[in-house]
Parts: C-alpha cells; sequence; structure tokens
C-alpha cells in the first residue's frame, strides 16, 4: 500500500496545467513552448511551468495529435474522423489549409471515417510526417511532409501495440505512449520495431513531448498535462 500511495504523489506532483480533454502536445524551439490540443476543437499555448498564454477554439474538430513545424512556423494538427491534417499558422493560430490522408495502402484500407479507428498521433520526421492509426489496425505509418491537397500513405509500421495515442521524435527515435497499456514505448524507425518499454502511472495518456532539458510532458485525456524527468523512465 505505502508504494502505491508514493506512486500515485509522484503522479499528482507532475501535474502542470489542467486543460479539458487534453488529446495531444508538442514542444515548439522557436517559442520554447507547448501548444496542446484537445477533442472539442480548443488549442493551447502554454509555457513549461503549465501557464496558459493563449488559447483558440478553431471549430468543430476533434483534434488529437499535433506537431509543431518550426521550419515553417507552423503546426500540423491530426484531426481523427476525417483523416485530415489541419495546418495552421504558428503565430496567430490562424487556419491555412487542410491536408487529406487517402484511406488505402497498397490495395488495403487503412484509415476509416470514425472515432472508434481514427487518426491519434503526428510528429515530424525529417521530409515526412508519421502518424498512428488507433484500431483495425493499429499502424503507423508515413506520408510526405508537403502542401498538397491529398497526401498518400507511403509506408506501414508494425509495433505489436493497442491504442497508440501519442507519438514524437527525439534523439534519433520515435516515442508513443499506449493509452489502454499504460505504456511509453521507444522505437526504432529504421528497423521497425520496439526498443524500449517503459511503464507509466495508469491515466489517460494521449499525446506526448520532450523539451531541451531533459523534460517529458504526457496530455492527458482526463483533464491535465503532466511533466517528468526523462530519467525517471530509464528511456
Amino acid at each position: 500500500m505505502a508504494v502505491i500511495l508514493l506512486l500515485q504523489g509522484c503522479m499528482d506532483s507532475a501535474v502542470i496545467a489542467k486543460i479539458p480533454e487534453a488529446s495531444g502536445i508538442c514542444f515548439s524551439q522557436n517559442s520554447k513552448t507547448l501548444f496542446v490540443v484537445e477533442d472539442e476543437g480548443k488549442i493551447y499555448e502554454i509555457s513549461t511551468t503549465g501557464e496558459i498564454l493563449r488559447k483558440k477554439r478553431l471549430g468543430n474538430y476533434d483534434l488529437e495529435g499535433i506537431a509543431c513545424d518550426d521550419a515553417h512556423h507552423r503546426l500540423l494538427l491530426a484531426q481523427e474522423g476525417e483523416n485530415t491534417i489541419l495546418v495552421l499558422s504558428q503565430n496567430k493560430l490562424n487556419l491555412k489549409k487542410s491536408i487529406k490522408i487517402k484511406k488505402r495502402f497498397h490495395d488495403k484500407r487503412i484509415l476509416r471515417r470514425d472515432k472508434k479507428h481514427g487518426l491519434e498521433g503526428i510528429c515530424i520526421v525529417g521530409d515526412f510526417l508519421f502518424l498512428s492509426n488507433q484500431k483495425n489496425p493499429s499502424v503507423l505509418f508515413k506520408v510526405a511532409r508537403e502542401d498538397k491537397a491529398k497526401v498518400t500513405i507511403l509506408e506501414l509500421f508494425k509495433h505489436t501495440h493497442e491504442d497508440i495515442a501519442g507519438l514524437t521524435y527525439h534523439d534519433g527515435s520515435l516515442f508513443m505512449v499506449s493509452d489502454s497499456e499504460n505504456l511509453l514505448l521507444k522505437y526504432d524507425i529504421k528497423n521497425k520495431k520496439v526498443i524500449g518499454k517503459a511503464k507509466l502511472p495508469a491515466f489517460s495518456q494521449e499525446g506526448i513531448a520532450f523539451d531541451n532539458d531533459g523534460n517529458i510532458y504526457i496530455a492527458d485525456d482526463d483533464g491535465r498535462v503532466l511533466k517528468y524527468r526523462r530519467e525517471r523512465f530509464g528511456l
């Protein structure tokens, strides 16, 4: 019982912000701040200590992931159910365009237009975007990072885990959180395999980000942003 209480105490002390249904998070190298999206179409910019700097309702969007495209001063948002990436200006948070993802990879249907099987996470890796599909199939896939109205799935990456709700790219690896398994996973893109696992406290993990100072931020669908030291998880 003492061990459980200690773990619960550590988890509570990591909460830096309260954001309803926080579903995705990214760290911007430009502003050294975090951007957070939620299920009801809102976006927040917060400091690394949790101060809310900006807040804006974008519209009736089910937003499930966000990537900071600092090179182009943009934000890329994964919209569940519509298989769409929304492109925002980083400065004004204005919608610039939307990019549709084709639902098939070769002859196999990957994406579906519903909330049980849709897009969950997004991150930038070089000239590509990596995204996670929640279920049936539970896979990662990549598309070209380009300004087109519609993009094609170029490659699939299997990982044998369920419900990858958030992902980010850091120090040459993909990092993912599995909501249903309460896991933080480190993934080798080149060899297409998980190379590290760490157990997370039980909550609704929906997004993950790293800053430059060894901190990990996790968006919690129950309405929080949590902050941890990376060494706590050994990855």
